[in-house]
């Protein structure tokens, strides 16, 4: 089986989606199907990848094809449609990653043409927070002309978890009856020691670590964090904030300066990207990973905490929690400051209670988030495509 995915950039920049992307390609690959992504030369703002253009490249062990980004914010590339209209008929299946972008649309488009199926990975764009903060007017007029037109052609929705899909269906009553399947992403884990995160970053020795690590942006709930982290240093003297990830430089500003407002500034270390070795070893060096998103539709970071056992706080809004649920390897608080602060402070004061969940948090990512485990599920899914396809030719 050959599967082309097709997303608007591979940029780090971007963060999970990237990242999520080449691990679903890798799940697959193990299963023998044949992998191809392509994509932009895109690298966050008007910055560019430094690859070669439309010719295969290999990247992370899956091969690549660039194609110039034209215009920006939606990424446009006339390269990338050019060569989907030329290639894409040699694929079985092509797996569209993003909505309210260019590249989903030239896919779809090409795809129908070509008698291809297409499956589309909405990346949790589909839900009320995103929709009603980022253009709202804008997202509704694109949603009802274009996204939904794709949407409905798909031959299937492929959602990270169940509370992703549901968010859906209550944003659109067609999203509600159409095609769909979940299945999680992958983890990789790698390992790394602790002793590395402290010779980069020595002024966390000794200390008792809370990890945040993502990418910085206001549904990321970092405010709230802060605000948390404030409470939780009068009962946890000993505690340091590890705030891991980039984001945009103004907002970044506006959260250093709400830790200086709340007296932690010298409590915080703002570690900026952190590359795959490095993030191995901060999660190494975490007593407790947090992600207290106002939105998410997944969390790859939650889950690659869960791999490496470090115990882990999410807010309820984290859809990961769909696989968390009566099993006790997490603790799931309410997206507030108050009820976040609570649920630190019991995990840093209970060792007994670290050392469960990162055994059962381990546990679980072994069972859905493994290389493995995802890729039979993906190819699975693949499979019952291809032959409605075959059937309804």
């Amino acid at each position: 089986m050959k599967v082309l995915h097709v997303i608007p950039s591979v940029s780090e920049k971007h963060g999970g989606p990237s990242y999520a992307l080449v691990l679903l390609a890798k799940a697959s690959q193990q299963q023998a199907v044949e992998v191809t992504v392509a994509t932009s030369d895109d690298d966050g703002s008007r910055a560019r990848l430094n690859v070669p253009l439309g010719r295969p490249v290999e990247r992370d062990g899956v091969i690549h094809f660039f194609f110039r980004r034209d215009l920006l914010p939606y990424k446009i590339s006339f390269a990338l449609t050019r060569w989907l209209n030329r290639y894409l008929a040699d694929f079985d299946i092509v797996h569209i990653h993003a909505l309210f972008s260019f590249s989903s649309l030239a896919a779809a488009r090409a795809a129908r043409k070509r008698g291809v199926p297409y499956i589309v990975r909405p990346l949790g764009v589909l839900n009320r927070w995103g929709i009603e903060n980022r253009r709202p007017l804008l997202k509704r007029l694109s949603l009802r002309l274009i996204e939904l037109p794709i949407l409905r052609r798909a031959a299937a929705i492929h959602f990270t978890s169940e509370s992703e899909r549901r968010e859906a269906a209550n944003i659109s009553r067609d999203v509600a009856v159409l095609p769909s399947f979940v299945v999680p992403i992958p983890v990789e884990q790698k390992n790394n020691g602790l002793a590395e995160f402290v010779q980069k970053f020595p002024s966390i020795a000794g200390k008792k670590l809370i990890l945040f690590l993502s990418r910085i942006d206001q549904k990321k709930g970092i405010d709230l964090l802060l605000n948390a982290f404030a409470i939780v240093k009068r009962g946890e003297p000993n505690a340091l904030l590890v705030i891991s990830g980039n984001g945009e430089s103004r907002y970044i500003d506006s959260l250093r300066a709400q830790a200086a407002e709340l007296d932690i500034s010298s409590d915080v270390l703002w570690t900026g990207f952190l590359d795959p070795a490095d993030k191995a070893s901060a999660y190494a060096a975490a007593s407790v990973f947090v992600l207290p998103s106002r939105s998410e539709n997944f969390g790859i970071a939650a889950a690659e905490a869960l791999a490496a056992g470090v115990p882990c706080v999410l807010s309820d809004q984290v859809a990961l929690s769909d696989y968390l649920q009566n099993n006790d390897s997490a603790l799931i608080a309410p997206c507030d400051s108050s009820a976040i602060a609570n649920a630190l402070c019991e995990l840093l004061s209970k060792p007994e209670m670290r050392a469960r969940l990162a055994k059962r948090g381990r546990q679980v990512a072994a069972k859905y988030f493994s290389l493995q485990a995802v890729g039979e599920s993906l190819v699975a899914e693949y499979n019952k495509i291809s032959v409605r396809s075959r059937r309804n030719k």
